[in-house]
């Protein structure tokens, strides 16, 4: 019998804990957004009468949330626990203190016993009697700083690329000693919060990239796993795409920043099996997002330029909207901010972005003349100052030859 599992991560519901109030709620209009996914999510494991929910980290932005926004939290987890729903969570690297003995964000979930609700902190394998009796196994990875496993393993004297082996390795082996305690009969689903190499990042998450511990591609594959259930990783996608067991970042629920603008946010919904999961990924309705750029031709058509890229009123209603406007600097007064300004009146939140860029010069050493030096010579210059890599230079001479040597092309 398959096992119905509602997959989610990566609330950060306090993310956007500025800018304008809703006035009933008192709240950041932003937070709202935040909460009325997640009230999308629990509305849908409800009515889907889902055996088992799973978050895979990543409850707030920081481990030391105010009051207020646990309080928001733990209406929605009650809602789970009063419709006897077994809810699984993880803690995410923003849920987790960096200081040894801090209690982490969720730790209530733990210490108060909720029926119904628990909290995983250790690598570990979930058995169905830990989870009111639903027939299916869960292996838990929650996350752990990279800084804590050297400081644990004493590895401070190796290199980078040493360290970042050795802990893959540590990883990896308690992940394959957790999994030879499991039953063979039931499914086993991974429940884990890292990122994996060749998975997609957002663009503010990019900056992640070579700071952190990974897991590697075939043990989240694994096909003892039906179903591996990942978060940290705000883009959904599914990383065995076409085969099993399906390997999901369920990816953020609200778009956390302008980065995100073009993805779709959403949850899944698995019908887990032993060895075979079918999934779905449930969109979330959340508020518009325009991330617009543009870099006028003309001073005489500056503004109409500019103007021309943006949606109409209509379509900005309550929208959040940024405009980035890369123009010469000697532009300047012709970019009218009140004017845009006007125009945006119904967004939520219009952020303009101003770019100004200089004219660059080549500079030539000595009383040389610029148009005494061969065009190859030129072009040399430009990539010199453009900080071209070496390679780079090599190619465009060498495809520029010929142009060279025959500027009429005959």
């Amino acid at each position: 019998m398959a096992v119905r599992v509602l997959h989610f991560s990566d609330a950060h519901i306090d993310t956007a804990s500025g800018g304008k109030k809703d006035p009933a709620s008192g709240l950041p209009i932003r937070v709202t957004d935040f909460l009325s996914a997640l009230d999308q999510i629990i509305d849908c494991a409800l009515q889907e009468q889902v055996d088992l929910v799973l978050f895979a980290g990543d409850a707030y932005r920081n481990p030391t949330p105010v009051p207020t926004y646990q309080r928001e939290w733990g209406k929605r987890m009650m809602r789970l626990s009063q419709a006897k729903i077994q809810v699984l969570m993880l803690t995410g690297n923003h849920d987790v203190s960096p200081a040894a003995g801090r209690a982490s964000a969720l730790q209530e979930y733990e210490t108060l016993g909720i029926p119904c609700i628990h909290l995983a902190r250790t690598i570990r394998l979930w058995h169905p009697q830990d989870l009111g009796g639903v027939p299916v196994q869960v292996l838990t990875v929650p996350w752990v700083s990279k800084s804590t496993m050297v400081a644990a393993l004493g590895l401070q004297r190796y290199t980078l690329e040493e360290q970042n082996s050795r802990l893959e390795a540590e990883v990896s082996e308690r992940i394959h000693l957790a999994l030879e305690d499991s039953d063979p009969a039931l499914p086993v689903i991974l429940l884990a919060h890292y990122a994996v190499p060749g998975a997609k990042y957002s663009k503010r998450q990019s900056v992640m990239i070579g700071r952190e511990v990974l897991l590697s591609p075939g043990l989240v594959k694994n096909p003892r796993f039906s179903y591996s259930a990942l978060g940290h990783l705000h883009k959904f996608q599914d990383l065995n795409a076409g085969s099993q067991p399906p390997v999901i970042y369920s990816g953020s629920i609200e778009r956390v920043d302008f980065g995100e603008t073009d993805e779709e946010k959403g949850f899944v919904l698995a019908e887990v099996g032993n060895g075979h999961a079918d999934y779905v990924f449930r969109r979330i309705v959340g508020r518009k997002f325009y991330n617009l750029e543009i870099s006028p031709q003309t001073a005489e058509t500056f503004l109409p330029e500019v103007m021309s890229v943006l949606p109409s009123p209509e379509e900005t209603e309550g929208a959040m909207i940024r405009l980035t406007v890369t123009y010469p600097k000697e532009w300047e007064s012709f970019l009218d901010e009140n004017e845009l300004r006007k125009y945006m009146n119904r967004a939520l939140e219009f952020h303009l972005i101003r770019k100004t860029t200089q004219p660059q010069r080549i500079r030539v050493l000595g009383d040389e003349s610029v148009l005494s030096l061969e065009p190859a010579v030129l072009l040399r210059k430009y990539c010199e100052m453009n900080d071209y890599e070496t390679e780079q230079v090599s190619a465009l001479l060498e495809q520029a030859r010929p142009f060279f040597e025959n500027p009429s092309g005959g």
